[in-house]
């Protein structure tokens, strides 16, 4: 597809509007055009006749313009005269020689969008299948519009946030397959309805999106926020409840009035739902003298919650709103990192706000003080170590619901894909290796010598999948892995070697192949679905949610995201929840009984907040010290408020230190990482499990180039030098580095189930990189060698650039200044003294030149592609 040419608007950032009759001839919001590639664009209701003319604010001569024809505009031409019944669309095309309208009706007679008030959203790969706002349609006039600025293949569907089926779009229509569109610069897509069903088109970028709009008044330009500067908002970042909170606002003279906004956030689901709720508005005081003047208001954050602040100026007769800035948040669909704020026309509906998000958190907020020492070994069980041949999972004997097993004969062979061609069963995930309990534990010794001091094993419970998410028995160990016995000698050794063990799994749905579900009669028949019937007498019927009426099995019950091998339990059931966390024997608790040291809990934005609260209050009353990890992938605050969750999974960090590996612009992701140190409780900032990859996403090594059929060595060892900046960054970063099974020795592999690959044990035939595994071996013990680099506090950067990010981290007496290079060539860093660094020399804590530090400051060199750690103690 061409990419298309826009070109710059002819007014140069004066707004055009639509002046008549309907609205006294003033320049109003509601008909003002908006700037679409190559024309001027407004939708707009009108009704009667009407006599009008297309003008600027002031009536420029250049921007005056009526017509005879109601056609071709002339400037200062006369009044338009036209009769309005409905929506219209208005399109202004100019140039040096003439400009022309075209008023065009929108149909009539549906009521407006196909979809009602649903929102519809480009989810695929441009964002990783999330509903973001960036990626919201518009319905205007006759259609559904989103602008985008992409480049290359892209697979992606139309759906609303919560993928519901009626309004879940792709190619062909309703529940049709992905759409796969080349793109190549700006684009505009047109979701239509033509007959009942929805077509889409992709073409030259043609929409005016009215949410988009510059503003020009030198006064509101001037206003300033920085949410992380001590001078606009103080104290920083998140806070207890109770906190007092002082906000700045800087501005040239001439701004009438500024209020503070402030909000409550709703937020439900996978970002489902997203609102805000107004709590007050603040009048904001000016200081009597002053060149910027300065705007001042305080708010006493009361309750625990994530609220949103923003700030509304009145600046000669208009609004304006102070708001985050534009810059979308990894799998968040919120925009907005935080910093400096940006200024917009007010809009019509404060929804569109950007807001700033403040973080107020319970003063109780205790995190397990061990959780900021933490290495984690990450081990997806079944690919690890084979170190009991004997409990195999064997074809013809162990049951994949009405089928079988399919068993590996070879330990180094790929996963297998179903219905991919490669020989396997039409089964998904029922291919094993026979990794197990015994083969962790037999490996320990390398665990501890690499350096982690946490395993982290995805479910390890009895069920029919090699994942284990699908659980058939949540207090049995998976015969394929061992015995309950075996899990108990794994957390006794691990012990002994100061070594802890998390484990994982659902408490939203379960297996359709289980104990409490029984669909296909492999766990004698006490099942709720009982050979595909529903069983109101089963000892688990209050766990799930029937509909009887329904003839089709599959529609009988809900399945997690549709997917019917994952029945959704009724989490408000109480038979549900104490089996889950409240009996003495509840899941919960005695896995903790058995040796676990915490949990990490799978999909927790599908589960309500309520049952989070009463189980983490299980958990800690039952196992104080124990770390409780949530499975969330966007901005995980609402978790991190003292009364859910102590850490989680952090994708945020995942992809923002992937795209700086890879030659992403430092400054612009660095924003990423600062927006989670302002957002996060400190406590639990310093526990995030900071991954670069995951059972879930394609390893770090494919995302840096080195693929399954790579052969070039150049590519291959770029990809490698990649990761090591990666984990570099991981070391010397507050949180807690994950290491998932295999990176350290070069497992590759795209996304599920390649990303799931066996270790290459040595005595299995494997050929693991023992140049890599020492490197990371020579990272972690660096991180273990000093304490300031785990626990050590951190501020905004000293300096960050595309390429280089140069941080400070101090605990006590001992300081620490890193520098990560993402360059393919060496830079140097010349720093002013920062305050409070005694003089002197500072030691490179990997053998390098020693630093000196003096008055005028310092000044040093980094390699390309990697990072340097100078410390003082």
């Amino acid at each position: 597809m061409a990419q298309s040419v826009c070109q710059t608007d002819p007014l140069k950032g004066r707004s055009l509007y639509l002046r008549g009759g309907f609205n006294g001839w003033a320049a109003a919001q509601e008909q003002r055009f908006n700037w679409a590639c190559n024309r001027y664009v407004l939708v707009t209701r009108l009704a009667g006749e009407h006599n009008f003319k297309v003008g600027d604010e002031g009536w420029s001569e250049d921007a005056d313009f009526g017509s005879v024809d109601g056609k071709t505009l002339l400037r200062r031409g006369p009044d338009i005269k036209r009769r309005f019944a409905g929506t219209h669309r208005f399109t202004v095309t100019m140039n040096d020689k003439q400009a022309e309208l075209l008023i065009e009706s929108c149909p009539v007679g549906e009521g407006g969008p196909p979809l009602g008030d649903t929102l519809l959203f480009l989810r695929g790969t441009p964002n990783n299948w999330a509903a973001q706002d960036e990626y919201a349609f518009q319905f205007s006039c006759d259609a559904y519009y989103l602008n985008v600025k992409l480049s290359g293949t892209h697979e992606f569907k139309i759906a609303d946030p919560s993928w519901k089926e009626a309004s879940t779009i792709g190619l062909g229509g309703i529940g049709g397959a992905n759409f796969s569109q080349r793109f190549e610069g700006e684009h505009t897509l047109r979701l239509a309805w033509a007959g009942g069903r929805p077509q889409l088109s992709v073409g030259e970028r043609t929409f005016a999106d009215p949410r988009v709009a510059a503003v020009t008044n030198a006064v509101a330009l001037s206003l300033r926020f920085d949410s992380r500067s001590s001078a606009h908002k103080a104290p920083f970042g998140a806070v207890p409840a109770g906190t007092v909170m002082n906000f700045t606002v800087g501005a040239a003279t001439g701004v009438d009035s500024l209020t503070l906004v402030v909000e409550k956030r709703r937020l439900e689901g996978n970002q489902e739902v997203l609102e805000y709720r107004e709590v007050t508005r603040v009048p904001m005081m000016k200081a009597a003298a002053g060149a910027p003047q300065q705007w001042t208001a305080s708010h006493r954050f009361n309750d625990v919650a994530v609220y949103g602040y923003w700030f509304e100026a009145s600046i000669a007769g208009k609004a304006y709103a102070l708001q985050n800035n534009a810059d979308a948040v990894f799998w968040t669909r919120e925009k907005g990192s935080g910093g400096a704020a940006a200024v917009a026309d007010k809009p019509p509906a404060t929804g569109t706000v950007r807001r700033f998000r403040q973080t107020v958190y319970s003063p109780s907020f205790k995190v397990p003080d061990w959780a900021a020492d933490i290495v984690y070994y990450y081990i997806f069980p079944d690919r690890f170590r084979n170190g009991n041949k004997a409990n195999d999972p064997q074809p013809g004997v162990a049951r994949y619901h009405a089928g079988t097993v399919e068993l590996h004969k070879n330990w180094l062979d790929k996963p297998w894909l179903a219905r991919s061609g490669d020989g396997s069963d039409e089964h998904f995930n029922n291919d094993f290796f026979g990794g197990d309990l015994a083969g962790i534990t037999d490996k320990l010794d390398y665990i501890k010598d690499l350096g982690a001091n946490t395993l982290y094993l995805t479910p390890i419970f009895r069920a029919s999948s090699n994942h284990k998410y699908d659980t058939a028995d949540y207090k049995s160990i998976d015969p394929g892995f061992g015995s309950n016995a075996d899990f108990e000698r794994l957390t006794r050794e691990a012990a002994k070697r100061g070594m802890r063990v998390i484990t994982d799994t659902s408490l939203n749905h379960t297996g359709a192949d289980s104990l409490y579900f029984d669909r296909y009669g492999n766990y004698g028949g006490q099942g709720a679905f009982a050979g595909s019937r529903i069983q109101a007498d089963s000892p688990y019927a209050s766990w799930f949610s029937f509909d009887a009426a329904e003839q089709n099995p599959d529609k009988r019950f809900k399945g997690w995201v549709g997917v019917t091998d994952l029945p959704e339990l009724n989490k408000a059931s109480p038979a549900w929840r104490n089996y889950a966390f409240g009996d003495p024997d509840s899941v919960t608790k005695l896995w903790l009984d058995r040796g676990a040291s915490g949990w990490r809990m799978d999909v927790v934005p599908w589960v309500s907040d309520d049952f989070w609260r009463a189980w983490r209050t299980a958990v800690k009353t039952h196992k104080p010290d124990a770390l409780t990890v949530a499975e969330t992938w966007f901005d995980a605050s609402k978790y991190l408020l003292g009364d859910m969750f102590d850490s989680t999974m952090n994708y945020i960090f995942r992809n923002a230190v992937q795209e700086y590996a890879a030659g992403g612009k430092a400054k612009a992701l660095y924003a990423q990482i600062e927006l989670m140190r302002e957002a996060y409780p400190p406590q639990a900032f310093y526990a995030l499990m900071n991954l670069l990859s995951s059972h879930d996403q394609a390893r770090a090594l494919h995302v840096f180039g080195w693929h399954d059929d790579t052969r070039d060595e150049q590519v291959i060892a770029l990809a490698k030098q990649r990761l090591k900046l990666a984990v570099f960054f991981q070391m010397i970063f507050p949180g807690a580095p994950t290491v998932f099974y295999g990176d350290e020795v070069g497992v590759t592999g795209g996304d599920d189930p390649f990303n799931r690959a066996t270790y290459p044990w040595a005595d299995e035939g494997g050929k693991p990189d023992t140049a890599l595994l020492a490197e990371f071996k020579r990272l972690i013990h660096l991180r273990q060698q000093h304490a300031v680099l785990r626990r050590g506090s951190i501020d905004a950067p000293l300096f960050v650039d595309d390429h280089l990010v140069v941080l400070l981290r101090r605990l006590g007496d001992s300081w620490a200044i890193t520098a990560t290079n993402n360059a393919s060539t060496p830079k140097t860093v010349t720093l002013p003294l920062p305050a409070g660094l005694p003089l002197g020399e500072l030691k490179d804590a990997l053998g390098g030149a020693p630093v000196a530090v003096t008055a005028q400051g310092l000044s040093f060199d980094v390699p390309a592609l990697f990072g340097r750690v100078l410390i003082r103690q």
